[in-house]
């Protein structure tokens, strides 16, 4: 079963390798919702609080996305395969670990250590896609499968937890992770060779600076959770800000002055790192700008049912399932240099037509969702495959994890400027909207401005990225700029 990968001339001859790996990115998707559908039922059992289930809701999150780029640094110099590998076994402990649960901090630990070991596995995810093929149209392709595979467990994850919740009791939700983490382990294990010691980082690891950057990324995402939960109002978002910021600063000094830097900021100087990286950000701004507002607005304003606002968006998880396959050979038509500009257009039409037409009926909603999804789809897979190609092969594991990261982040920021927004522009709270036509209409302004507000910056990311993507010669992945 074991396969030469570095020879693969198809999708097929990797099989094994590409079905553990696209069951790891679906765990990790279906982590980050499946839980939400039973925490009514987990308050009851353990007794929890509303700060428990705010714990217990974001915890994984907040560590999933804050080790990320510390456990790709430390897979590109002790092996990625290792480090998935590792991940994979403490993913299913921890998630087995549900079963002992008696109390709300025990629940929270669980899913604290579920993060941690999804935040092992998830660089690694692309970064041994990597090492399956040669040909750029075969790693669109297999990026594709995988993603898409991820997409649908963060589709259907509310859906699939609901189901398992009328038949099983709830730690049943996490304990369902243990066979699919075993069942990834060993298609890695025998689909993909071992790490080969020459292609991985000499360096040794820094580790002050990947506490630093860890620090900084966590208290940027929780800032961000902050700012929506509690409003600019308390103090809290305010301090988790300011040491966000002055950790982001120790980060950067730190890395500048050490000898061996976790990461090497001369990588962002290559065309394809950061213009990638910048339509990555733009993105997450642009689904900021929707996800936040379209399911108040349907909702809050319209009065739909929680059921129905899930299936009005349902046209944006759709549009990206069904164009990933259509991404290839639409960038081998164009070319990535131009396909890449295209979709992120198609990302600022989708935001500007909800942002001024939204508020006046669903089909304008619907429209707005499929244009921003298809935009998505292409620029998040040209990205992919574009950052990775620009990368030493032994800076993979951390290029991965910047790619996720950034968007994460960009994705906090972006939901916390809108939530800010219309909370300044709200006398009362969000539950008040719906009750008058006054209400509503000064909801819908507020959504405007801040799509709007939104759209500008990701337009001008966009455009920068253009830029700088458009200077890399032809042929010079991996090069230097």
């Amino acid at each position: 079963m074991t396969v030469n990968a570095a020879r693969a001339t198809s999708l097929r001859a990797v099989w094994p390798a590409l079905l553990g790996l696209s069951v790891v990115f679906l765990v990790e998707m279906l982590d980050n919702s499946v839980l939400n559908v039973a925490l009514p039922t987990i308050a009851r059992d353990l007794h929890a609080s509303a700060s428990d289930l705010q714990w217990i809701a974001s915890g994984y999150s907040l560590l999933f996305g804050g080790l990320m780029i510390a456990f790709g640094a430390v897979a590109d110099r002790f092996g990625t395969r290792r480090v998935l590998l590792i991940g994979l076994c403490l993913f299913a402990l921890a998630s087995l670990a549900v079963l002992a649960v008696r109390t709300p901090g025990e629940l929270v630990a669980v899913r604290a250590a579920i993060g941690v070991a999804a935040a092992m596995t998830a660089p690694g995810t692309m970064a041994l896609c990597f090492r399956l093929f040669d040909e750029e149209n075969l790693l669109m392709r297999a990026t594709a499968l995988i993603s898409t595979v991820g997409l649908v467990g963060l589709a259907v994850g509310p859906t699939l937890g609901g189901l398992v919740l009328q038949v099983l009791p709830w730690p049943a939700l996490l304990a369902l992770n243990v066979p699919v983490a075993v069942l990834a382990a060993m298609c890695i294990r025998f689909g993909i060779p071992a790490d080969d010691p020459a292609h991985r980082n000499p360096a040794p690891l820094d580790l002050p600076g990947a506490l630093l950057g860890t620090v900084t990324i966590i208290l940027a995402l929780w800032t961000a959770t902050l700012a929506v939960e509690d409003g600019w109002s308390r103090a809290t978002p305010w301090l988790a800000g300011a040491g966000a910021l002055a950790g982001a600063l120790a980060f950067v000094v730190r890395e500048r002055r050490t000898a061996h830097p976790m990461f090497d900021f001369a990588l962002l100087r290559r065309p394809q790192v950061s213009a990638s990286l910048a339509y990555q950000a733009a993105l997450g701004l642009g689904l900021a700008a929707l996800s936040f507002s379209v399911s108040l607005q349907l909702q809050l304003v319209w009065g739909w049912s929680p059921a129905e606002a899930a299936l009005g968006n349902l046209p944006q998880v759709v549009t990206m399932i069904a164009i990933g396959p259509l991404v290839e050979r639409f960038a081998a038509k164009l070319g990535t240099h131009r396909a890449g500009p295209i979709g992120a257009a198609a990302v600022i039409a989708g935001l500007l037509l909800y942002a001024f037409l939204g508020r006046y009926h669903y089909v304008w909603i619907a429209v707005a969702l499929v244009l921003a999804a298809a935009g998505m789809r292409v620029v998040m897979i040209i990205a992919t495959v574009t950052v990775m190609r620009g990368l030493p092969e032994d800076r993979t594991s951390i290029g991965a994890a910047l790619i996720d990261t950034s968007q994460e982040v960009a994705t906090s920021i972006g939901m916390a400027v809108t939530g800010t927004i219309v909370a300044a522009a709200l006398a009362g709270s969000l539950a008040d909207i719906g009750t008058s036509a006054a209400g509503a209409h000064t909801f819908e302004n507020a959504v405007t401005v801040a799509t709007v507000a939104l759209t500008a910056v990701c337009a001008a990311l966009v455009i920068w990225a253009a830029i700088r993507s458009a200077k890399a010669p032809a042929g010079s992945e991996g090069t230097s700029a």
